[in-house]
This record gives C-alpha cells, sequence and structure tokens, in this order.
C-alpha cells in the first residue's frame, strides 16, 4: 500500500456491461489520481437465486420487473474483458482490484490472473467458503464490513486466518478461532489483510455512517482500516482520511444519469478527481503531530508578535513604569513576557515614543 491514503475508484458494474465504457473508467480513474480502480467479477448464476428480490434501492433505479438475477446478468464481464482491463490498467499506472463474488471467480482472479490483490465486499462476510478460497490464493485481501458487528469481522478474520495458514484441515468454527488466535494467525493477517468500514445502504444516510468505528476496529484487531463509502459526495472520505484512514473506496461513473443500480450513488469523474485533490490536500495538512513553529510560519513572529516599547518619550535614568511601558509590534525586541521585570528598572538610554526597548537596558 501507498504511504498515502490508497485511493479505490469503484467502477463496479457501472459500465453496465460494456468493455468499451469499463476502459474509459480505467482512463477517467487514472486521471483523478486514483491509486486502483476496482470491478467486480462473478457469474450470476452461481451468485443470485432465480428467486432472490431486489434491494430496495436496485427496485428504484431498474424498476420492479425484472428479476435480481436478469439485471445482474447483463453486468458481467468475461475473461477476455478481463485481461484487456488489466492491461489498461497497466498502461496508465493505476492498479487493478476486482471483487470475486462466487469460487469461479475468485480462482479466476487469483489463481489464473494472479491479481495480487481482492476485495470481499460486505455481503460475502459470512460466505465462510468463498473467504477460505480467497485466503488460500495468498492474496492480499480487502475486507468489507457493511452491515457486521466486531465480533463478525473477527469471525471472518479467523476464517481468512486459517485459509492463509492450512492449505489442508478440517474448516470449522472452532478451527477458525484458534487460528485467530494464534500468533501465526495474526501475523498473517498483519501482512494479508485490510478492512474497511462500510455502510451498506446507496446512498448511506450520513448520521448511519459512524466513522468514529473506524478507530473502533484500528482498536479491535491492529489492522489498516479504510472507509467503503457510499455516501452523496466527496465530504465523508475527506473526513475519513482526516481521522486516519488509510484506505477510501468511492464508487465512480461516466454518467450518474445512466440506468442501472449503483450509478446514482456514484461521483462523476470531476468529482472523483477533486474527492482526490482534497484527500492529498488533507493528508499534507495532518503533519506529525509535534507541535512547534512550522516553517513557514517562523518568518513571521517578528511581524505578528509584539515588543516593549516606549508608550511615551522616556530619558536615560527614567524608571520604567505601567504608564511608560506598554506592548506593540514589532517583535524584534524584548518580548512582553518580561513585562514585569522590566517595571522599575532605570532606562539606560533615552527612548522616544513607540521605540522599541533595546536589550542595553541591563540584565532581565
Amino acid at each position: 500500500m501507498a504511504t498515502h491514503a490508497y485511493l479505490i475508484a469503484e467502477a463496479g458494474v457501472n459500465h453496465n456491461g460494456s468493455l468499451e465504457r469499463a476502459l474509459a473508467m480505467v482512463d477517467a480513474a487514472a486521471e483523478a489520481g486514483a491509486n486502483a480502480i476496482k470491478f467486480q467479477t462473478f457469474k450470476s448464476e452461481l451468485v443470485i437465486s432465480k428467486f432472490a428480490p431486489k434491494a430496495e434501492y436496485q427496485k428504484k433505479q431498474t424498476g420492479e420487473e425484472e428479476s435480481q438475477l436478469d439485471m445482474v446478468r447483463k453486468l458481467e464481464l468475461d475473461r477476455a474483458a478481463h485481461e484487456q482491463l488489466i492491461q489498461r490498467c497497466e498502461e496508465k499506472g493505476i492498479d487493478f482490484v476486482s471483487t470475486p463474488f462466487d469460487l469461479d471467480s475468485v480462482k479466476l482472479l487469483g489463481d489464473e490472473l494472479q491479481i495480487p490483490v481482492l476485495k470481499i465486499p460486505s455481503g460475502e462476510i459470512t460466505n465462510a467458503p468463498l473467504l477460505l478460497a480467497a485466503a488460500r490464493t495468498d492474496k492480499q485481501i480487502l475486507l468489507s464490513t457493511g452491515m457486521s458487528s466486531l465480533g463478525d469481522v473477527e469471525t471472518a478474520l479467523g476464517i481468512l486466518a486459517f485459509g492463509y495458514l492450512y492449505r489442508e484441515g478440517e474448516p470449522s468454527l472452532r478451527a477458525f478461532a484458534a487460528a485467530y488466535l494464534s500468533q501465526e494467525g495474526q501475523q498473517v493477517l498483519q501482512k494479508r489483510v485490510r478492512l474497511f468500514h462500510c455502510t451498506t445502504e446507496y446512498p448511506a444516510p450520513y448520521e448511519d455512517v459512524n466513522l468514529n468505528a473506524i478507530n473502533s476496529m484500528r482498536s479491535a484487531f491492529g489492522l489498516p482500516v479504510g472507509l467503503s463509502d457510499h455516501t452523496p459526495g466527496i465530504e465523508v472520505p475527506i473526513a475519513a482520511v482526516a481521522m486516519g484512514a488509510e484506505l477510501i473506496e468511492k464508487h465512480f461513473t461516466m454518467d450518474r444519469s445512466l440506468s442501472g443500480p449503483d450509478h446514482a450513488a456514484s461521483l462523476e469523474p470531476d468529482e472523483l478527481k477533486a474527492m482526490v485533490f482534497a484527500i492529498r490536500h488533507v493528508e499534507a495538512a495532518r503533519g506529525d503531530g509535534i507541535k512547534r513553529p512550522a516553517a513557514s510560519e517562523i518568518k513571521n513572529i517578528a511581524i505578528a508578535r509584539k515588543s516593549l516599547v516606549a508608550s511615551k518619550a522616556i530619558r536615560q535614568g527614567e524608571v520604567f513604569t505601567e504608564r511608560n511601558l506598554t506592548a506593540k509590534r514589532p517583535g524584534t525586541g524584548i518580548s512582553p513576557l518580561h513585562y514585569w521585570e522590566l517595571l522599575g528598572k532605570p532606562a539606560s538610554r533615552d527612548y522616544e515614543e513607540d521605540e522599541v526597548i533595546r536589550g542595553d537596558v541591563g540584565e532581565l
């Protein structure tokens, strides 16, 4: 991962099944400055039952006439399309990431195409066979945790730890828990797994985002945590980075008015670019946390701070008092911190009104 937050432009299925549009999305994500673009890899019949209903947001965007299976079937990308997208990503200098939704797709991405990073979506966090297969590819895994408690996440991490550690062996909840608690399991999770906090609603209400859960997850699991964001606009991912999120995933589309389940909750390319731009500025502004004068402001100390000055003419030998001594800019003389130490001392020379008191007044 990059030293800055790793920014993933989530293309998802917003290509609407068009390879040409998917390739254009690679170009747009690279132009926006994202680190990676993420697609979705699936065989519809292996993922969705013919009886599966649509989510409410899907009904709103695509109607109720067709089934969820029929809707998703039109959004598949075949192996040849994946190969072309991978090649375009290499040409554009942006990472290719995808989400496998079934075991065949895990094999395609991890074993055949050798994609180095697999993203596990929130809906698959309880899909133990898929989690196990993903870990056994030995690829890095980004695990999204929408709709989950800390306990759900821990269980999923146990499955991943078991899969990374054991190519053979009998899977069970007890075995997963033991793998999670082992030193070897913790070490492999540290090496291979990153987490996303997520609110699985499209768009997600701001009041349900709960950005503070990012810190809770980091504390609970000791892993890097980011945000997979489904809110409108770009404010929430920017705030998440300000709070220390190490990864950001955000849906984008070439045109929000297109038909399809996710377009309405996605950024357009100019908005994606604005998000990346703002996040990089926020990262620069976070700093190292040490409170000290910044390099750019040191030159302004003498201009903005004050010195002790004569509030009226003072003759040599005359005593400094509250009536003839005050603090004014510039800050090139004695600091007003020494005001009371100077009171009662004689002036070593004449001062005209507003003249800065110099160090020749004696030891303070």
